[in-house]
């Protein structure tokens, strides 16, 4: 380990001596002083957002700004304001000019967290600055200059946001200049027994209590749990644990009580990625085709109690006419379609039953928000209430499915 890194720990407080994680700090450091984009990956809570900090603080614009923006929390309608200012009368609201993080931090650097929610519209307002260090202020037409180096973060799979359609992939190129991964907690070995002393240490040190001690079992525990939030939520747990235990040893069963699922978290993730919803949003889709599927077993039940044959209706009195008869025989289909559900009066046919099943779980997700904007005259709040989602995400979907 270089005298660089050992630096970079204790300036920021990076405790553990894990190869992968020295091998980020390395690459950091070793990265700083060249003007080159940088993005950093790695799942949520293992702490990207030291990696952006060493970045700067090695390198020739240490003495300069450094701006760190939560991407994903600031609304979409704002988010081209923040970052690249307006002026005034630009929006309703706009009583002053503003500047931007782009503009506040020139010749520093600027930190660009959860860098995948970006809207695609502010995507390529980041690719031109990234490109010629140009940018224009929201209601404005005069071009602006900015020196900037920029570093980015995302727990998401770029590459398949850029499959996805979700981030643009010439932007993606342009920020992973350079890569640096951050490994999870589970894969840092003896850094997690670390950690956790550090942490319990310096709680009952801020609060002046007694200080708890871990049991091997204890600390054997840690080690094999998952930790899917990471660093984050190992020093929750220990701080809970600091508190509540505080003065005594905390055995393996003591532990378990404080771990959220623990039979759960012990099971392994495929490939080591980050949790993805994707799953979840083609499991809720399939549960609304297979509903569609039993109103239409039902819709058919129904139309075949109804459906009269011309030779049921018409009896033949004679060869020159036919008359209607006394008694209607109603003809039922050979082998009657089970109801799966019992019909309900105030159903409307029309709508939640289309002439054709859409053909992909994409053309289901189109169709039903199509409906919903229909439904509710176009109000995007209304049809994101009755979908349960974000406007913001609707917002997207809108852009993507092109139902502008």
């Amino acid at each position: 380990m270089t005298s660089s890194v050992l630096q970079a720990k204790q300036r920021f407080g990076i405790i553990g001596n894990a190869p992968a994680l020295t091998a980020a700090i390395e690459r950091a450091i070793r990265v700083a002083p060249i003007d080159l984009s940088v993005l950093v990956t790695g799942e949520s809570g293992s702490g990207k957002e030291f990696f952006p900090q060493i970045i700067h603080a090695f390198s020739s614009r240490k003495h300069a700004r450094y701006i760190a923006v939560n991407c994903g929390a600031i609304p979409e309608g704002t988010i081209d304001s923040e970052l690249f200012g307006h002026e005034k009368g630009a929006f309703t609201g706009a009583v002053d000019s503003r500047k931007g993080y782009f503009e506040e931090a020139n010749g520093g650097t600027i930190f660009l967290d959860e860098v995948a929610e970006l809207p695609l519209t502010t995507q390529a307002r980041l690719l031109r600055v990234l490109e010629s260090g140009e940018f224009i202020k929201v209601g404005s037409s005069t071009v602006q200059k900015t020196n900037i180096r920029v570093v980015a973060a995302t727990n998401v799979d770029l590459l398949r946001a850029v499959a996805d359609g979700r981030f643009r992939e010439d932007l993606y190129y342009r920020l992973s200049t350079v890569q640096i991964h951050i490994p999870p907690l589970r894969d840092r070995g003896s850094d997690i027994r670390l950690l956790t002393h550090r942490f319990a240490a310096d709680f009952a040190e801020r609060y002046r209590m007694p200080e708890v001690t871990f049991a091997e079992d204890a600390d054997d525990t840690m080690r094999h749990y998952r930790w899917p939030g990471n660093v984050r939520q190992l020093k929750n747990v220990v701080e809970q644990i600091a508190l509540f235990e505080g003065g005594s040893i905390v055995t393996a069963a003591t532990l378990r009580s404080y771990l959220p699922d623990i039979s759960a978290s012990y099971m392994p993730v495929a490939g080591g990625a980050a949790h993805s919803y994707e799953r979840e949003r083609e499991m809720l889709l399939s549960m609304v085709f297979n509903l569609q599927q039993r109103l239409d077993k039902m819709q058919a039940q129904l139309d075949s109690f109804g459906r009269r044959e011309p030779d049921d209706i018409y009896a033949p009195a004679d060869d020159s006419r036919k008359v209607f008869p006394t008694s209607i025989v109603v003809r039922q289909p050979a082998q009657p379609v089970p109801l799966d559900t019992a019909p309900c009066s105030d159903v409307n046919y029309s709508e939640v039953l289309p002439d054709e099943k859409p053909a992909t779980l994409e053309a289901g997700e189109r169709e039903m928000i199509r409906r919903a904007l229909e439904r509710h005259e176009g109000r995007r709040k209304a049809a994101a209430g009755e979908l349960n989602i974000s406007e913001r995400t609707l917002y997207r979907k809108i852009k993507e499915y092109g139902l502008e």
